[in-house]
């Protein structure tokens, strides 16, 4: 479906009731298959629409790729699937040019080889067991939505979105992620463990009945469109400037730092942890049926709009605070109006 034109107050509201209910098909299709995720999938779904790569972290267990497919299945897009390790190469997420024969000619030509990467939705599971060298081979991908290989530039088709998980706990035989990297993806999502309720249920879909078959709800076209009605979402001046403050506010040695910024962060967030609080709040908004971005859209999105760009500091470590209580003192300190 294309976007719709709005051009009063009224088609804004039609606009953002089509919207919720879309998004409110999504949903319902993804936890015909998944379960005990919560909030997390709501944020799945903020990623999901702004049209963003999405990091989900967890421990082994919790469903992470399950949800990823899931997510294919609903939408009807092509996946493409990575298992990283160590030894994994560039070409093995990117393609790579081989020699064929040609059957007209009997000569041998180069042709090349797609690799993984040319989907709709890539699940580069455990990405933190990949080489810097093969990490580094998503950067073009997830930024410019283009792969360059054997000196042309092939374009990927959209939508486009990497999906990768990755274990917190387990650090042997892992690399790091870049922060080039995490700065790709616009939101970090933590999945939770699941509580009594949800374990009974996944325990019951898993072991006594067959997985039930996930609907297609929404085809690429549909989901494109109500990507493109999420950048048409307004957002006053002073709402843009409390998410700019609000980044700022992340950097100890700028003028807006809060008052633990200094001795918590060693390193704030740049300018793409400021454009993922905004996409990420006009989606919010859009699920209230609203048509304008308020700063509470803003303070629900940046966890998970801040937490992978943060770099904290050792009394961080020290004083037990988290990337989520550091965007949270943010948030705090940063005063919705200026004086």
């Amino acid at each position: 479906m294309s976007a719709p034109v709005i051009q009063d107050a009224a088609s804004a509201r039609a606009a953002a009731d089509a919207f919720r209910a879309s998004a409110g098909q999504i949903k319902s299709a993804i936890e015909t298959a998944v379960v005990g995720l919560g909030s997390t999938l709501e944020e799945c779904l903020w990623c999901l629409l702004a049209d963003g790569h999405l990091l989900l972290e967890g421990v082994p267990g919790l469903g992470k790729t399950l949800l990823v497919r899931t997510i294919s299945e609903a939408t009807g897009l092509r996946a493409g699937r990575v298992q990283c390790t160590p030894d994994l190469m560039p070409a093995d997420v990117l393609g790579t040019p081989v020699l064929v024969e040609d059957p007209a000619t009997g000569h041998r030509v180069r042709r090349f080889r797609p690799g993984p990467v040319f989907c709709q939705v890539l699940l580069v599971d455990e990405i933190n067991r990949a080489a810097p060298r093969s990490q580094s081979a998503l950067l073009e991908a997830m930024q410019e939505r283009s792969v360059s290989v054997d000196g042309q530039t092939l374009p990927l088709e959209r939508p486009f979105l990497v999906l990768a998980t990755q274990n917190p706990i387990e650090q042997e035989g892992t690399y790091p992620l870049p922060e080039a990297q995490l700065d790709r993806f616009l939101a970090k999502v933590q999945v939770p463990v699941p509580d009594r309720g949800a374990l009974n249920e996944i325990l019951r879909r898993t072991t006594l009945e067959a997985m039930p078959k996930v609907p297609q709800v929404i085809d690429a076209a549909g989901l494109i469109g109500l990507q493109s009605l999420v950048r048409r979402v307004a957002a006053a001046p002073h709402v843009l400037d409390w998410a700019i403050r609000l980044t700022l506010a992340s950097h100890p040695d700028g003028a807006h730092a809060a008052p633990a910024t200094r001795r918590w962060i060693r390193i704030g967030a740049g300018p793409r942890a400021a454009q993922a609080l905004l996409l990420l709040a006009k989606v919010r908004a859009l699920l209230a049926g609203r048509h304008a971005v308020a700063i509470d859209d803003l303070a629900a999105v940046a966890p998970c709009a801040l937490r992978h760009r943060l770099q904290l500091s050792y009394e961080a470590e020290a004083d037990r605070a988290d990337a989520d209580r550091v965007i949270a003192h943010l948030i705090e300190h940063t005063p919705q109006e200026v004086a």
